[in-house]
């Protein structure tokens, strides 16, 4: 009788270590593809109010970004365990001339919470005129930044994000990477205030080098309705080549939760107190980016 093959516990020399039939194969992948399929063609999947398809958001969306955050940016993700399980405002530094750090915080939150928490961002409104675009963020989860739709999505237990700085913050110039923008007026801190939920300050590292912005011109984006129009080192130069990022070395930071539940009722109509807040969260920000700055080596290295 022939003896029993051996399967080394580690493979030797690279060799790959057979799958056993409980791994799951491409059949399984088809039947699962297919089922989903049918779920969408049958109308059988569920949106909430303000029109987040989950299903399409984990199977879709995020299966089509996270490739860049695991591959291309290499992102390493620090502090996840500080986002709590319930409701929270999540509050971070804008940049890149596209809104990649947007998507890239999406992933990190939902890959790296033991939760797997999604991000509800708050979308400036170009984003929701835009053909395409604005439904795919819708399904995505997202809604406008005011008040009035992030403080519902703080009530249910939702994780909030929002890019203070604006167009200000993510069209800036290269040499002005890493400098805070103004926040504004400080609505994200008076939704906050008003329902209790903590506010997460959240640094990200990387992303000003994917576009380095060396020039707007104007005149074409006032054509285009666009708040800048780009002139970086390969666009307009190189066509549609110019519009892939640069492959930096990213970092994302989630700071400690700032308390706002222990602040009196009627604390969110408080100028003052609005302004302070926000601007601790900047200074937080600010300083979190400083010190991920000084410990990088490398742009694309880190």
């Amino acid at each position: 009788m022939a003896d029993a093959q051996v399967i080394p516990l580690r493979p030797e020399n690279g060799d790959r270590i057979p799958p056993t039939p409980d791994e799951p194969g491409w059949e399984e992948a088809v039947i699962d593809v297919l089922a989903f399929a049918r779920r969408r063609l049958l109308g059988e999947y569920r949106v909430d109010e303000f029109g987040f398809d989950e299903e399409l958001t984990d199977e879709v969306f995020l299966r089509l970004i996270r490739p860049f955050y695991e591959k291309w940016f290499r992102v390493e993700t620090i502090g996840a365990h500080n986002v709590p399980d319930d409701g929270a405002l999540l509050v971070a530094n804008h940049s890149g001339t596209l809104p990649w750090d947007a998507l890239m915080t999406t992933v990190a939150l939902h890959d790296h919470h033991p939760a797997e928490r999604h991000l509800r961002m708050l979308g400036a409104d170009l984003v929701f005129r835009m053909p395409m675009l604005g439904a795919v963020a819708r399904k995505a989860g997202h809604t406008l930044a005011c008040n009035p739709d992030a403080e519902r999505l703080l009530t249910g237990g939702e994780i909030v994000g929002v890019w203070p700085e604006g167009f200000k913050g993510i069209g800036k110039p290269f040499k002005d990477r890493y400098k805070l923008q103004r926040f504004g007026r400080g609505g994200f801190v008076s939704a906050a205030l008003r329902t209790g939920a903590p506010i997460i300050p959240c640094a990200i590292v990387g992303a000003e080098e994917i576009y380095p912005k060396l020039a707007d011109l104007k005149p074409i984006a006032r054509l285009l309705g666009l708040p800048y129009f780009p002139v970086t080192p390969l666009f307009p130069h190189f066509g549609p080549l110019g519009a892939v990022p640069l492959p930096s070395k990213w970092y994302i930071e989630f700071g400690e939760p700032i308390e706002t539940s222990g602040y009196p009722e009627g604390a969110a109509d408080d100028p003052m107190l609005v302004f302070s807040l926000s601007d601790q969260v900047r200074e937080i920000i600010q300083h979190t980016l400083y010190r991920l700055l000084s410990q990088r080596t490398n742009v694309f290295l880190g």
